[in-house]
């Protein structure tokens, strides 16, 4: 039984992998998109049908303007890159929603979501650029996917330690199994998801700038954004995020790159 485990997960993990053309890495893909786009959309749809969504202003005006300018540098890049079609199966939607939460996101095929409470922290269009690149790059690096995937072999593992501790007593078995759920966590789950926010950063810095936008705006945010926070966030081991003082500090390494990025699509100054 443990061998037939074992050589199952080794057989999932070498058959379901996936290269991306923003990171280069070969990530974990178990669930296609087929299956998580529409799921995606549907979960869009009911959640725009119970929020209120704000059309017609200046500031909803702005989501979809600055939400399209981030999709077409995606596309840009894809072609440039022989990746013309990557995006084919993306239905791409911007909308700002009422609520006194500082936070915005993008699901899995492009569709975005704005909160009027983080407004302030935009500031401006530029800041606004910095916020919707970070999150659609969250939908063009299948960040959604890999999550899913890694909970799948976190709940695989888990079954591997059940199997493994069977003739253990059920007191033994059940600290083996709590042990196993921490450090998978601690030592697995959470730092994959800083990685992704550290690559989502990285992406949304190359994406706002193509589009235009000054790259210097990202590390403004997250100091605006790091003084909201003040002392309250958790320790960053802690964290599905890395702390606000690591991200700005990547941010700040990261822009020559960013900038240079876009001037090989003729963007040399920013607005």
């Amino acid at each position: 039984m443990k061998k037939v485990l074992i050589i199952s997960a080794i057989g999932v993990l070498v058959t379901a992998c996936a290269t991306n053309p923003f990171t280069g890495k070969s990530t974990m893909a178990l669930v296609p998109d087929s299956e998580i786009f529409p799921s995606a959309f549907q979960q869009y749809g009911q959640f725009l049908a119970e929020n209120k969504v704000i059309s017609g202003t200046k500031d909803a005006q702005r989501v979809e303007n600055v939400g399209t300018k981030i999709k077409v540098a995606a596309e840009r890049w894809l072609t440039a890159n022989g990746k013309p079609t990557y995006l084919v199966n993306y239905q791409w939607e911007y909308k700002l929603v009422d609520s006194k939460e500082v936070n915005a996101w993008c699901m899995p095929g492009g569709k975005i979501v704005v909160y009027t409470g983080i407004l302030p922290i935009m500031k401006d269009d530029a800041g606004m650029a910095a916020v919707m690149g970070h999150e659609v790059a969250h939908a063009l690096a299948n960040h959604g996917q890999q999550r899913m995937s890694a909970g799948m072999l976190q709940q695989l593992g888990g079954v591997g330690v059940a199997v493994a501790t069977g003739n253990k007593s059920p007191e033994t078995q059940q600290m083996i199994m709590q042990a196993y759920g921490v450090g998978s966590q601690v030592g697995g789950m959470l730092p994959f998801s800083r990685n992704h926010e550290s690559e989502a950063d990285m992406i949304g810095l190359t994406l706002m700038a193509i589009a235009g936008y000054n790259p210097d705006n990202a590390v403004l945010i997250w100091e605006r954004m790091s003084a909201l926070a003040g002392g309250s966030a958790p320790p960053e081991i802690m964290s599905t995020h890395p702390s606000n003082e690591t991200r700005i500090a990547s941010l700040k390494a990261l822009l020559p790159q960013a900038k240079a990025e876009a001037a090989k699509f003729g963007v040399t100054s920013f607005k």
